[in-house]
């Protein structure tokens, strides 16, 4: 395919469209992956850049045999921001980095920022925060450049967002990050404080003249800030952790112990069981299970174990339907596949 940023899909041949789909696949697999096993978005997210960036190093390295350009397709282009053909450049520019540099610093400040605050708000209110941070960078970039061809590409204002969204809800949460030369828990709003302050910092530089021309796009970086400041509590609000709760940086405990004893004392009561209350008690090996969990059910992990076990050997007491065992903001409980009206235990 030409250089041409300004492309018409119909342009693209079939190699072309493979690796398009190649980029695709390795962007979202660890992120379907995190949300299937229920581990970290934050992490499956570091991942899918870094994953992503190797292969775009990959086709750089061959660009005199292999004539496909991410950069050509996927980065912001703010003057052909208005063409809906383009509108998928918005979200498809935060998988690009420059350099490996620019990957990695963002992968720390999603990793060590992101992966606590997950925690504190839960992993789909979390990616909306990180959607919302790279649009609102890339938004305040395609405004102040409307008449730029330059592409922006990174997951900067992703990154930033963050750091807004965290500054937002719980700003007295202290997390390992490196800051000021040393790596220590620092307070969220000492973080955010000093990292938006370099940007302003730096983007008044560059506008004053005591400062070089630059490609960071630092206003990419205040935009996404300041957008997912300002929508970070209403999203947050029903999140596993109350907000603006500071217990979490209290004691020298770390953000997840903290979390796990909030976990741990929303578990519930295993007396009163469903089978029992409505006529039909389990017996059998069903009966076992129900007595080792009770037994061994007072931690998060040994209870989860007993109830996905007990989810196997029981069907649903209101309509005989299949039981599965659910993650409700990280306590494990049995529901009803036909109806969670039906059971939503303990």
């Amino acid at each position: 395919m030409p250089r041409d940023f300004d492309f018409t899909w119909g342009q693209l041949e079939g190699a072309d469209l493979a690796w398009m789909a190649f980029l695709v696949i390795i962007a979202v697999a660890p992120l379907a992956n995190a949300a299937r096993n229920k581990d970290s978005i934050a992490l499956g997210m570091v991942l899918s850049i870094i994953l992503v960036h190797f292969a775009q190093f990959f086709l750089s390295s061959f660009q005199g045999t292999l004539e496909f350009y991410p950069i050509d397709i996927f980065s912001v282009i703010p003057v052909l921001a208005g063409d809906p053909l383009h509108h998928h450049r918005i979200l498809t520019s935060a998988w690009l980095h420059a350099d490996f540099i620019h990957v990695l610093g963002n992968a720390l400040v999603i990793a060590l920022a992101g992966v606590p605050l997950e925690q504190r708000m839960g992993g789909k209110r979390w990616i909306s925060i990180y959607i919302i941070g790279l649009i609102g960078g890339n938004l305040a970039w395609i405004m102040s450049h409307q008449d730029s061809s330059v592409p922006a590409i990174g997951a900067s204002g992703a990154a930033f967002g963050i750091l807004g969204a965290y500054m937002a809800c719980w700003p007295e949460d202290k997390i390992e990050f490196p800051l000021l030369f040393l790596i220590r828990a620092w307070p969220v709003w000492l973080i955010a404080f000093v990292r938006l302050g370099l940007e302003i910092f730096q983007m008044y530089s560059i506008q004053s003249g005591t400062a070089g021309e630059t490609n960071i796009a630092h206003l990419a970086h205040i935009g996404g800030f300041f957008l997912a400041y300002a929508l970070a509590r209403p999203i947050a609000k029903g999140a596993p952790s109350p907000l603006g709760s500071s217990d979490h940086a209290m004691g020298g405990s770390s953000i997840s112990d903290q979390i796990r004893l909030q976990n741990t004392a929303r578990m519930g009561d295993l007396g009163d069981d469903p089978w029992t209350v409505s006529g039909k008690p389990l017996e059998g090996r069903a009966q076992r299970v129900l007595e080792k969990l009770r037994q061994e059910g007072d931690e998060l992990e040994t209870r989860k174990a007993w109830l996905e076990e007990l989810a196997e050997n029981t069907i649903c007491p209101a309509c005989g339907g299949e039981i599965i065992a659910i993650d409700d903001g990280g306590v494990s409980r049995l529901s009803c596949l036909v109806s969670a009206d039906h059971i939503r235990w303990p």
